[in-house]
């Protein structure tokens, strides 16, 4: 399993505290996938942004039928969703 250096939550400033106090304030923690980002708190940003806008955006899919797709997807790609 591949190792990937982050920075301890409690070490974090600036723009990457402000990513880590809202991921706090959205699911109560910060989530490995997130926090793997800590090197590099714009694409942490990016990706945080990306995943709200497919997961909490308008769409013609309900937010049921879209986390059934991430889903079935994770489980395809044998990734733990």
């Amino acid at each position: 399993m591949p190792w990937i250096e982050q920075i301890p939550i409690e070490k974090v400033t600036g723009f990457l505290k402000k990513q880590f106090d809202e991921a706090i304030k959205r699911a109560g923690r910060v989530w490995h996938i997130v926090h793997i980002m800590s090197l590099n708190p714009r694409a942490m940003k990016t990706s945080i942004d990306l995943y709200s806008a497919i997961m909490f955006g308008k769409s013609p899919l309900t937010r049921v039928q879209r986390e059934m797709l991430a889903t079935v997807v994770s489980t395809e790609l044998d990734c733990y969703y």
